[in-house]
This record gives structure tokens, C-alpha cells and sequence, in this order.
């Protein structure tokens, strides 16, 4: 699965995820090279996530219909050209046929859902050579089409996605109503299927107890506030995605514009100001704070996953304010995805659910 010699398209014949070690595309830098730009706004916006839903013409949807239909919808996928960031190459994976650390890698890479992984019926996933886009197939719609960058890249990820729809409308016709819009399984996503997201990075305000200001804004604003892997998940180490809940009656362009020039900025300012008042409060007591958190990531000699991500949280906060300058927000990013569970097993050949020592070394050795 990794990005390095991904076959051409081959539709007819999905393939199965290999053992090659992963490499981040969240991260700005992982492995060896020079360091890419600083992505926008990467102190306080983890990544963003442009996700389309659509249904084919003539298919129940998928949590109606029998294991034949659904066959059938993947290989009408299958061979229809994808196009757009599938252009320099696609991985096919058939999801059944993956063993169950392979679904949690593809889940860990944010390249899949929870659902995705803990279903039964025939479904498959396709790859862009990047891991910057990833169609799942017979999700809960027959088409989940995403798209992710690291920072505030929302605008050139939209224009991608749009650009995927027109290609794959080409060949496949999609269940759209004259008045409603683009048809789907949720009602919240009738209309033009397109759901805008991003990861936030907020420990000053857990730390000063304001999350709450940020649960009033998402009510305000008509936003869903979601754990570290979205739908279904809980909040890690500070991390929240947010994304709009209604798609009838909005175009894609509007909700980009809101989201990038009032939403994101909102809750961007919420976190900095945040920040300041605790340097301006205490910045012995946060100095101390993220330092701790820095000394046992780089002593401890068993440590679990929510420990891993809790501590890493809190050494990003002290990068990101000028007060960790031995350690990078690339580094910390990498290590976030490194220490979980797949991905170390992958890695290192531990046993998944036994991996607080191996997880301990991994995060010492990258931290010395």
C-alpha cells in the first residue's frame, strides 16, 4: 500500500493491500528528504477533508441491498475511469479479502471508515498513488469519494474532488432528483453530497476549560464536532474534526468559502487566543506542562495509545508556541500516525494489542 510503485488502473482485477512500510501523507515531512513548506495555518489545523457521496441509478442502497447488487456496483466502478488524482495511478483494494490489520492500517490512514472496516458485504477501496484521495465503494452509499491535504487546503481539494465527480459522471449515472439534489442513504447529505471538514488542534482550550465555547460555535454554525477519526470516534489528545451537517440547498463553493474565510479562522482564533492567555497567565506552569509531556515520551518504557497521543498533544502545543525547538510539527504529526496500533504491528512485527513497549521504543528512539 504504499505509494512508492503503484500498478496502473487495472479495474478488473482488485488487489489486495501488500506489507510494505507506510509513509504519512498528512505529515510535511516524514522520511528521508528536505522538509515541504509549512502547510497553512499547521499550528492549530491538523488537515483538511473534502468527502463527496453518491448512488448509482437502478441500485438499491447499500444497506438494502443483497450481496449480488453489491458485487455489481463494484465492478460497474471498477471499470469506469477514475481519473483526476487517480491519473498518475490506483491501487484497488478488495476490502473482504484483507485481513483485519490491514482494514485497521487503511482506518488508521484515514483512507477509510469505521463502518468500512466492520462491514461484511462486498466492498472494495480505491488509492490515488499519493494517499491524497480514496473512493470507497458500497460504503454507506455506493460511492464515498474523499480527498485530504495537510493544513487549511480546503479550496484546492474541492476543485480536485469536482473535478473526480465529472470525470466518474462520465461513465457512471448517479441518482440525482430535479428539486433535492444528489440522492443519499442519510438524508443530512441530500443535496450536492458534499461534506467539508477539517482536524483541529485545540489544547489551550481544554486546558482552560473553554471547550465549551467551541461546542456553542458548532451549534451556532450547524457543524458536527467529531474524535480523532471522525464519524463514530472519540476525541484524542485534543484533536476535534468539524464539519457541516446539511448539504441541501448549498452550493460546493459556498461551503469551501465559509469554511475557509469564517468557520475555520472562528475557531483558529478561539485556540491562539487561548494560547496567549496561558502564556500570558503562566507560561512557567505550560512550559512545564509540555516539557513533561516531552521528558516521558523520552523515558518511559511502556505506553499506551491514549498515552502516546495525549503526550504528543501536548508536545505539539509546546512546538507550536516557540517553546519546544528541539522537536518539529512534522515529526510530531509522523509519530501520531506511527504509534498506532496497525502501523506499529506493520512496522515492527508486534502483536496488535500488545504493543505498549514496542510503541515506548518507537517513540524514544524518534524523540532522543
Amino acid at each position: 500500500m504504499s505509494a512508492e510503485g503503484i500498478p496502473e488502473q487495472t479495474p478488473e482485477k482488485p488487489e489486495r493491500s501488500g506489507h510494505a512500510q507506510h509513509t504519512s501523507r498528512l505529515s510535511n515531512l516524514h522520511g528521508a528528504g528536505s522538509p515541504l513548506p509549512m502547510a497553512p495555518d499547521a499550528d492549530c489545523v491538523l488537515s483538511s477533508r473534502i468527502r463527496l457521496a453518491r448512488n448509482l441509478i437502478g441500485f438499491p442502497f447499500v444497506n438494502r441491498a443483497n450481496p449480488a447488487q453489491c458485487s455489481d456496483v463494484v465492478h460497474r466502478v471498477q471499470a469506469t475511469r477514475l481519473g483526476g488524482p487517480f491519473a498518475s495511478g490506483v491501487r484497488w483494494v478488495n476490502v473482504q479479502a484483507t485481513t483485519a490489520e490491514d482494514r485497521l492500517l487503511l482506518f488508521e490512514r484515514n483512507l477509510i471508515s469505521r463502518p468500512f472496516v466492520e462491514s461484511n458485504h462486498p466492498r472494495c477501496v480505491a488509492i490515488s498513488a499519493d494517499e491524497s484521495a480514496s473512493v470507497m465503494v458500497n460504503e454507506e452509499d455506493h460511492l464515498r469519494l474523499q480527498m485530504l491535504a495537510p493544513g487549511l487546503q480546503l479550496g484546492p481539494i474541492v476543485e480536485r474532488m469536482l473535478e473526480l465527480d465529472r470525470t466518474l459522471e462520465h461513465g457512471l449515472e448517479f441518482a440525482f432528483h430535479p428539486r433535492f439534489g444528489y440522492l443519499t442513504a442519510c438524508p443530512t447529505n441530500v443535496g450536492t453530497g458534499l461534506r467539508v471538514s477539517v482536524m483541529l488542534h485545540l489544547p489551550a482550550l481544554h486546558i482552560l476549560d473553554e471547550l465549551e465555547k467551541v461546542q456553542r460555535a458548532a451549534k451556532d454554525l450547524h457543524l458536527a464536532v467529531r474524535g480523532f477519526h471522525g464519524e463514530g470516534t472519540e476525541a484524542l489528545g485534543d484533536f476535534f474534526q468539524i464539519s457541516n451537517q446539511t448539504t441541501l440547498g448549498r452550493g460546493e463553493h459556498d461551503l469551501v468559502e465559509e469554511f475557509v474565510h469564517s468557520i475555520v479562522p472562528r475557531f483558529v482564533a478561539y485556540e491562539r487566543a487561548a494560547r496567549q492567555a496561558l502564556l500570558e497567565r503562566d507560561a512557567s506552569s505550560l512550559e512545564d506542562r509540555v516539557y513533561r509531556a516531552l521528558g516521558i515520551l523520552r523515558a518511559c518504557r511502556l505506553l499506551s495509545l491514549d498515552e502516546a497521543i495525549k503526550f504528543l498533544s501536548r508536545v505539539r502545543l509546546g512546538v507550536a508556541i516557540g517553546r519546544i525547538t528541539e522537536v518539529s510539527l512534522p515529526l510530531v504529526d509522523r509519530l501520531m500516525l506511527e504509534v498506532q496500533s496497525a502501523h506499529l504491528a506493520r512496522a515492527t512485527g508486534c502483536t496488535l494489542g500488545d504493543d505498549r513497549a514496542t510503541r515506548a521504543n518507537l517513540v524514544r528512539s524518534a524523540l532522543r
